[in-house]
């Protein structure tokens, strides 16, 4: 089931989280949960990018390009993170601020991001990343190929993960 209604507002749950589709007003947002997410959960990973040109590319490629954006944020108005659906049905960014794991918010934006994909969803995890890989398997997602880096920025070894409904 959505967490939208008819009208588009989210509905919070108990514990006063609401996922909403982004607006391009959500874009320094988003990106401070990308950054903050990645750094905390991959610091393995290089800097590749300025924080400016995250934001750029954020405000301009992922907002308005996307199949679906969702963010999740608290009563107050604080984003808790974030999940973007591609228009190949590929899951292409789910990211929690580090202080909001735990507490069934990525559950919730994948649930929305399935309830929105026509079919199947793919996506990539750095294979180095046994949180999310252990996320996305506890959701029926299933490794389908491994790959040596060459295929994105950061030059990491990464895996395919599909999930059919």
């Amino acid at each position: 089931m959505s967490a939208t209604d008819s009208t588009g507002a989210g509905r919070p749950d108990h514990r006063g989280v609401r996922l909403r589709p982004a607006t391009p007003k959500d874009a320094e947002a988003v990106a401070e949960v990308f950054l903050a997410s990645r750094a905390a959960a991959m610091p393995y990973l290089p800097r590749i990018h300025s924080d400016e040109d995250t934001l750029a590319w954020i405000t301009h490629v992922v907002l308005p390009t996307s199949t679906g954006v969702w963010v999740a944020e608290e009563a107050g108005g604080g984003l808790l993170g974030f999940a973007v659906l591609a228009g190949d049905g590929e899951l292409d960014h789910l990211y929690l601020r580090p202080d909001a794991l735990r507490r069934g918010i990525g559950s919730r934006l994948l649930a929305e991001v399935r309830g929105a994909a026509e079919g199947a969803l793919t996506l990539y995890v750095f294979q180095r990343n046994a949180a999310a890989r252990a996320f996305y398997e506890r959701h029926g997602f299933t490794a389908v190929a491994f790959d040596d880096g060459s295929r994105n920025e950061e030059n990491e070894p990464d895996v395919l993960y599909r999930w059919v409904p």
